[in-house]
């Protein structure tokens, strides 16, 4: 797969045609940092850790570097904030951003399992407006633009043809809830939300895979009823509502994107069913 062309350079505010000549440059250059990915050794790369805790391996660089060269050729007047450049990058309220997360689910990558991603989202006026996620190990993409849809697309080689994807409606009577939930982190809010619909099944799942299951229909909901990073989310929430889902806090109230300078999501809760927040 080549580098990806370059497309007009868009203005800032950006809106819904300018974000949709981006996608599909921006799912090219996720795919290539998806590669750069695989191509790491897991049984020998050096794994680091973060002053939260958090590890961090030369995969995760890897693919952050490929990323950022990227958006710079693609659209270099509109400022990226990344989780492995965020100490260095801007501290103020943010209106039109990329948001990335260059290896979502680390810990699943250093495990040895497939559920790892890469994330990037187009934010306008503090609100996700266009979302990919890519599973590389997976051979999946999953993107969507606000108002325009969701798609699915494989990977063998190169990018597969986009398959439309939409959620469900939330469960009627002989039904379960079907809750994706994480396999690495876990919380007690989390899950007395889940057990409050009565035979609900958890889907164990890694990193953003939890978002596109909902968006594709797989899984009802998503709650993360404690603290994350707005890189984590950002994606997924944009796949989802395009997908025909929604986004809330603990309260059912609209997520804002950008405002401060931790990029924290307190809670949130991912609706296959937006009748269902």
């Amino acid at each position: 797969m080549g580098s990806p062309a370059n497309p007009p350079v868009p203005p800032s505010p950006i809106d819904c045609s300018m974000a949709a000549r981006l996608m599909a440059p921006l799912t090219e250059l996720v795919a290539l940092a998806g590669q750069a990915i695989l191509a790491v050794d897991r049984s020998r790369m050096r794994v680091d850790g973060k002053t939260d805790g958090s590890p961090v391996t030369e995969a995760d660089l890897a693919s952050d570097r490929i990323i950022a060269d990227g958006l710079a050729r693609l659209a270099g007047d509109i400022p990226t904030l990344s989780e492995e450049r965020v100490a260095s990058g801007h501290t103020g309220r943010l209106e039109t951003f990329f948001l990335v997360d260059p290896l979502d689910g680390t810990k699943e990558f250093v495990a040895g399992r497939d559920e790892f991603t890469v994330n990037l989202a187009l934010v306008s006026s503090g609100t996700p407006l266009l979302g990919i996620v890519s599973a590389p190990a997976l051979g999946l993409i999953w993107r969507g633009l606000v108002g325009q849809g969701a798609e699915r697309l494989a990977i063998k080689g190169a990018i597969g043809p986009a398959e439309p994807i939409r959620t469900r409606p939330f469960p009627k009577a002989g039904r379960p809830w079907v809750a994706a939930v994480s396999r690495s982190h876990g919380d007690a809010l989390s899950e007395a939300f889940i057990d409050a619909r009565p035979g609900a099944v958890r889907a164990k799942l890694g990193s953003a895979v939890k978002f596109a299951r909902v968006a594709e229909g797989a899984a009802d909901i998503y709650p993360r009823l404690a603290p994350t990073s707005e890189w984590d989310v950002a994606a997924g929430h944009a796949l989802v509502t395009a997908a025909g889902g929604k986004l809330t806090d603990a309260s059912g109230g609209a997520l804002r994107f950008g405002a401060g300078k931790d990029f924290i999501v307190p809670a949130f809760i991912a609706w296959g069913d937006p009748a269902a927040a």
